[in-house]
């Protein structure tokens, strides 16, 4: 009886001991990419950010001296401003838009889910494609935005042209190509909250709003802070609109951070700069992240 107990001990280890082999041998594959190329990159970023590197010469060290002359950089600044502008209109848009075709979307009708993949197709377009059909919505003549406009008798402005509208339509862009990842993110948090709580509220003889606020708003924090958390990440990391709609332009109203790194990296040739204006984007990152973090007091 002791050899049978002994014999099923020891073919389990061996069984435990096969899983844990089979585990690192599927996990070692998607290790060894973070590390080839987001671990190393990281670590090269932020040695390239002390040094003079012009990738056509040898890296020089030069200290913080990228660092003291980012403090003085005019375009820095304006970049960082443009950044902070864009993520002030884009967060809180971005959050009301999704979260309103969710609860819009979150219905069993007829349709609904034909709704649902019109809604998501913005997401699966290239920026490019995506660019070139707003081109022609904010064209200041022949626009559909402008156009619309006119039937209220307001004249609409230059969008793409104006310094001072420049950025609203960069985040105009980017809220419909953007905002159906978040919305099905929303759809899934809202199909996990109990029916049973919208029943109780109904039979207590709760509005629409009370339900919201008291049932549903509070049921998805943890998929609010998820999205709320993405919307800030990929706002102080916007590039592709500014670069293809309006280069920078006009007068560098839409010039971003990431887009300033680029110039600096691959226009300019200087990467220890770039790299050290991409180190002090990811404390930036970092800083928001955990703001918002203890705003919404959810757990990383």
């Amino acid at each position: 009886m002791n050899y049978i107990k002994n014999d099923e001990r020891r073919r389990n280890r061996h069984g435990f001991g096969n899983q844990n082999v089979m585990g690192r041998v599927f996990t070692a594959p998607p290790v060894l990419l973070f590390f080839l190329f987001t671990f190393i990159p990281i670590i090269m970023a932020v040695v390239i950010s002390f040094t003079d590197y012009d990738i056509v010469n040898a890296p020089r060290f030069v200290g913080l001296y990228n660092y003291r002359k980012m403090v003085n950089d005019e375009f820095f600044w304006i970049a960082l401003k443009n950044t902070c502008v864009y993520t002030l209109l884009y967060v809180p848009g971005g959050l009301l838009l999704s979260l309103g075709a969710a609860l819009y979307l979150n219905v069993n009708r007829k349709f609904v889910s034909v709704f649902r993949t019109l809604f998501y197709l913005p997401v699966l377009s290239s920026t490019v494609a995506t660019a070139t059909l707003w081109f022609w919505i904010l064209n200041p003549q022949l626009g559909l935005l402008n156009g619309v406009l006119e039937l209220f008798g307001i004249s609409g402005p230059a969008w793409l042209y104006d310094s001072r509208w420049a950025m609203l339509a960069v985040v105009m862009m980017s809220l419909w190509a953007g905002f159906g990842t978040n919305m099905m993110i929303f759809l899934s948090g809202l199909k996990g909250v109990s029916q049973s709580l919208y029943e109780a509220a109904r039979v207590e003889g709760a509005n629409r709003w009370q339900i919201f606020t008291h049932i549903t708003w509070p049921s998805i924090s943890k998929t609010t802070f998820l999205v709320t958390t993405m919307l800030i990440i990929s706002s102080f990391q916007v590039f592709d609109q500014a670069f293809i709609l309006t280069r920078g332009g006009p007068g560098n109203a839409t010039i971003t951070l990431v887009y300033y790194i680029y110039n600096n990296g691959f226009n300019n040739l200087n990467m220890g700069y770039a790299s050290s204006i991409s180190m002090v984007l990811f404390l930036i990152i970092l800083v928001f992240s955990i703001i918002n973090t203890r705003l919404n007091n959810a757990d990383i």
